[in-house]
């Protein structure tokens, strides 16, 4: 071949090249789409997902993505207050719902097809043409300071636990603040710094467009057209830290006035659902924890043999609760962790419960899922997966998080794996991706140092019941309440409830 030839040839590749990424580049800059069109239902379902959330926060300005987004969920547009908008919602039972995660936040409505219309006109705008008005802003900020100061840390325990467990499994990273930020951020946040969030962030290229429902052909073409006019470009996806594994048993421990000590624990697992362990996992996670079913294996040892509290749960991924019972969509993590959640107990049994739950995780990681069990769980969770997509929101969800995953469709790929998934592999998964000697716990309760001081000296725990028991249960309480935790000193820190979210990070222990 001739010098010029090859040439040729290379300046043609280098151009063809030039021109993928170009177009890659303008792709990665535009608008995204996910259309369900369900002919003659009459309903239509909107999800406007964007690939911003809390972890996208700048430091010493936690909250703001919260803060921003729900100006425009809950805020007025130019041409309306939020006060009218609610007065013309309300007629046609119209809303717009808001949630917020580490790297992904959603709008999300519904409306009849007999109001489209009306509806989309008003809800275009509020995203569109958000109004920031200075009201929107004192009132949203306040709520937002609120939340943090008083109703997280004084009436929602549960959600409280959990907050801090990610507090302890991410810190440094950025994740590692609730999304709602902390007290000394968000008073710092000025409406400014609102304005300043939504243009360099609400761009087309971090925008996924999703429409489900009856709605009519032309209809996705009008809402493209409509958000074209947002400027072009995208905000690279977060290049994230690895995850930080515990040392031991890692115990934050709240002090608080309560009658119930509620505990969350758990550890990052460097899986989710986009890979193929995933669906053994969630087989074995299923069988140890499933949420809010008596088919769990925890749910059975410590409420229905025990009475201890309300349920016990455990997860293969960050988990929230969705319509019912079901897990919510649009909640897509780069970064996964495996996690334990004991509803609120009695305070006097909370040393034998997180023992119980231990030791039970120890069977599990030691003996792998139970033969008797094996098929049950399978056949259970092939069937109570088929439940999840019952809504026209939420088949739209379960759409956009497949493709999230990449995959055509995550609940169909869940048909096709569970039935081929062996023991086996269950057990392999387990091994590979469960421990019982390293996580992170915790705990909120009250007279938190003489816990501390019971976890340390690894003193017996037994439990006290209302009425009496069965033998065998009693027989197995006897070795619960010494299973031993080797919890060090240095690993536990106690800090007073009314400490925590005011600053980024868990507050010094006291």
């Amino acid at each position: 071949m001739k010098k010029s030839t090859i040439y040729l040839s290379g300046v043609l590749i280098v151009g063809l090249l030039l021109v993928f990424v170009s177009c890659s580049k303008k792709s990665s800059d535009r608008l995204h789409s996910e259309l369900l069109p369900l002919d003659g239902n009459p309903l239509v379902s909107f999800r406007i997902l964007i690939n911003i959330g809390s972890a996208n926060d700048p430091v010493e300005k936690e909250g703001l993505s919260q803060l921003t987004w729900s100006m425009l969920a809950n805020g007025g547009s130019q041409d309306l207050s939020f006060t009218e908008i609610s007065q013309m919602f309300y007629p046609i039972a119209a809303y717009m719902g808001l949630n917020v995660d580490k790297e992904m936040s959603v709008f999300t409505g519904q409306i009849h097809i007999d109001n489209l219309e009306k509806y989309y006109s008003i809800f275009k705008d509020m995203l569109l043409n958000p109004g920031f008005h200075e009201e929107d802003f004192i009132r949203l900020k306040t709520n937002q300071l609120n939340f943090l100061e008083r109703s997280l840390v004084s009436n929602m325990d549960e959600q409280f636990g959990k907050e801090m467990l990610n507090l302890a499994m991410y810190e440094g990273h950025p994740y590692g603040h609730a999304e709602a930020g902390t007290v000394e951020s968000v008073k710092s946040l000025t409406l400014e710094d609102v304005r300043a969030f939504y243009s360099k962030h609400f761009v087309q290229g971090n925008i996924t467009l999703g429409l489900a429902g009856g709605y009519p052909a032309d209809f996705p073409a009008r809402i493209k057209s409509d958000f074209s006019a947002l400027p072009t470009g995208h905000t690279p996806q977060l290049v994230l830290p690895e995850q930080k594994m515990p040392d031991g048993l890692e115990l934050v421990i709240s002090e608080k006035q309560t009658p119930a000590t509620a505990i969350s624990m758990g550890f990052p697992v460097s899986l989710s659902k986009k890979d193929s362990d995933y669906f053994a996992l969630w087989i074995a996670v299923s069988h140890f924890g499933e949420h809010r079913q008596h088919v769990s294996h925890l749910f059975q040892k410590i409420r229905e043999e025990r009475g201890q509290n309300y349920g016990d749960y455990a997860y293969a991924d960050h988990f929230i609760q969705g319509r019912n019972k079901f897990p919510a969509q649009n909640y897509g993590r780069q970064q996964q962790y495996f996690s334990i959640w004991i509803r609120p107990l009695a305070n006097s049994n909370r040393h034998f419960a997180l023992r119980q739950a231990l030791l039970e995780l120890k069977k599990l990681v030691q003996e792998g899922i139970p033969e008797e069990r094996f098929e049950l769980i399978r056949t259970y969770l092939l069937n109570y997966t088929k439940l999840y997509a019952q809504t026209v929101g939420e088949r739209l969800g379960w759409q956009m998080d497949s493709t999230y995953y990449g995959y055509k469709d995550f609940l169909a790929e869940a048909q096709e794996r569970l039935p081929k998934i062996t023991r086996e592999q269950v057990n392999n998964a387990i091994k590979k991706y469960l421990n019982f000697k390293n996580l992170f716990i915790a705990v909120i309760t009250q007279d938190a140092q003489s816990f501390r001081d019971a976890l340390v000296a690894d003193t017996p725990s037994p439990i006290t019941y209302a009425g009496p028991k069965p033998q065998d249960i009693l027989n197995e309480d006897m070795i619960y309440e010494v299973f031993s935790l080797n919890v060090k000193s240095g690993n536990i820190r106690v800090v007073p409830a009314t400490k925590f979210f005011q600053k980024t990070g868990i507050p010094k222990s006291e």
